[in-house]
């Protein structure tokens, strides 16, 4: 099952991170936010992971050219599109850069939330559910409304976000099956300053129950 760690700010947390065992790291490309990082940062933590991490540039309501821009600087291997993108959007930014992962953030409000994923299947590589806030795009903390997703079954993989911690994160994986999982909050001290003993009590807990290495090896 994929892991990704979203909010990294630091090259040796990214580092250590990655050799926890997370396969997927993300970076918060949108200035307002307390984990936000610049292009300079980003490429200094690109450049020192091993080509096998996925490393996901994550953008709230910009521009095609000014994400196209950043991922060629960079050496983004996907971008993560977290505000109101339009599928439109997506199939355009498709265009512009062909070979990297495209995921749409899908913020779940109620039923109606998950029935617009459906508009995204052809366009977008992997969905993202993350929880609703009037106020934030992301990284608020909250949890999702599991029972809304233990019939979510779209055609395309989806990461399941949103409040996710070591001390939670077996009893979600009880409840809904996506293909990957991405904290933030849920394995930090503060803002953007990860915790790695937090990380590794997420490992531990991913590595030594067998229902949950059932879970992903699918």
């Amino acid at each position: 099952m994929r892991v990704k760690i979203c909010g990294i700010t630091n090259p040796t947390q990214a580092k250590a991170i990655a050799d926890l065992g997370a396969d997927t790291l993300g970076f918060i490309c949108v200035n307002s936010s307390r984990r936000y990082v610049n292009n300079s940062q980003i490429k200094e933590m690109v450049e020192i992971l091993a080509p096998k991490i996925k490393k996901i540039g994550v953008f709230v309501n910009v521009t095609q050219e000014e994400i196209k821009k950043l991922v060629e600087d960079t050496g983004l291997t996907g971008v993560q599109l977290h505000g109101e993108e339009t599928p439109q959007f997506c199939r355009d930014l498709r265009q512009l850069l062909p070979s990297v992962e495209i995921i749409k953030a899908i913020r779940v409000q109620n039923q109606e939330s998950l029935w617009s994923t459906e508009n995204y299947v052809n366009d977008v590589d992997t969905l993202l559910l993350d929880a609703y806030d009037p106020q934030r795009h992301g990284g608020t903390g909250k949890t999702l409304n599991w029972d809304l997703l233990k019939e979510f079954y779209p055609p395309l993989p989806w990461l399941l976000a949103g409040g996710l911690t070591p001390n939670n994160i077996a009893l979600a994986l009880k409840q809904v099956r996506p293909n990957g999982i991405d904290l933030s909050s849920g394995v930090e001290r503060s803002p953007g300053d990860k915790d790695l003993t937090k990380v590794g009590q997420l490992f531990s807990i991913l590595n030594k129950s067998s229902f949950l290495r059932t879970i992903r090896a699918n």
